[in-house]
C-alpha cells in the first residue's frame, strides 16, 4: 500500500468532466431526446443542461417539461425519458477517453486515500460505468442519484469518522463546489477553457489531473 503523510485522507471524485471526458456526451444525448421539439426548445435544454452539469437528468427533464415545454410530464414519459437517454450514453460514457491525468493518479495513489464517486448519474448506471471501465476497484463507494452530492458527502465524512479539512472534493460543477463548501470539504475545480462557472469563485482550478497530487500536498 503506497504510503501518503499528508493530512487528505479521502477523496470525492465527481466522474463527467472529472474521470471521463464525457460530458459533451451527455450535452448531445439531450440535444437528440427533445430534438423533435424544434431548435429553440433544444437549444434552451442545452443551455440549461451546460449550466448545470451536476444536477440530476431526472431533475433536468422535470425542469424541462415545466419551464421550457409548459406541459405535464406522465411517469409513462419520465420513464421513457430516463430508458432513451441511459442508451444514448452508457457505451459512448464507457469508453470515453479519461482526463489527463486521471487513470495515472487512481491507479497511483487510490491505495494512499479513501475515494469516493458522488456523481448525478444514477447510481446502478454509475457503477456499471466503472465496472465495465474495470476501475470501480479504486473507490470505496459510489455514490449516484437519487442520493444528492451533499448528501453523500455527509454521509462519508460520518461513516469514515474523517475531518471535513481532513477531505478533499475534485468537481466541475458548482453543486460540486456548494456540496463541498457547505461542508467545510477542501475544494479542487476541474475546468475547460470554456468554462465560466468558476469565473467568479475563489478555489483551485485545475485543467486536468497530472497535478492533483502536488496540489493535494499543498494542503
Amino acid at each position: 500500500m503506497l504510503s501518503v503523510f499528508i493530512m487528505i485522507k479521502v477523496l470525492f471524485f465527481d466522474f463527467d468532466g472529472v474521470i471521463a471526458e464525457s460530458v459533451d456526451i451527455k450535452t448531445r444525448a439531450f440535444a437528440r431526446l427533445f430534438e423533435a421539439e424544434g431548435n429553440d426548445i433544444v437549444r434552451k435544454v442545452v443551455d440549461y443542461h451546460s449550466k448545470n452539469t451536476g444536477v440530476s437528468r431526472f431533475d433536468k427533464f422535470k425542469y424541462f417539461y415545466k419551464n421550457f415545454l409548459h406541459r405535464p410530464l406522465s411517469n409513462a414519459e419520465f420513464q421513457s425519458l430516463c430508458n432513451k437517454f441511459s442508451k444514448l450514453v452508457m457505451d459512448e460514457v464507457v469508453n470515453a477517453p479519461y482526463v489527463k491525468g486521471a487513470d495515472e493518479f487512481l491507479r497511483k495513489f487510490s491505495d494512499g486515500y479513501h475515494c469516493f464517486i458522488v456523481s448525478a448519474t444514477p447510481q446502478q448506471e454509475m457503477e456499471e460505468i466503472l465496472r465495465r471501465r474495470d476501475i470501480i476497484r479504486y473507490f470505496k463507494k459510489v455514490y449516484g442519484s437519487p442520493t444528492t452530492k451533499k448528501q453523500a458527502v455527509g454521509l462519508t465524512l460520518k461513516d469514515e469518522d474523517v475531518a471535513p479539512g481532513d477531505s478533499l472534493y475534485v468537481g466541475d460543477a458548482r453543486s460540486d463546489y456548494e456540496a463541498a463548501k457547505e461542508l467545510g470539504v477542501h475544494f479542487v475545480a476541474v475546468v475547460s477553457e470554456k468554462d465560466v462557472i468558476f469565473n467568479q469563485i475563489d478555489c483551485i482550478k485545475l485543467n486536468n489531473l497530472l497535478d492533483l497530487d502536488q496540489e493535494i500536498q499543498k494542503l
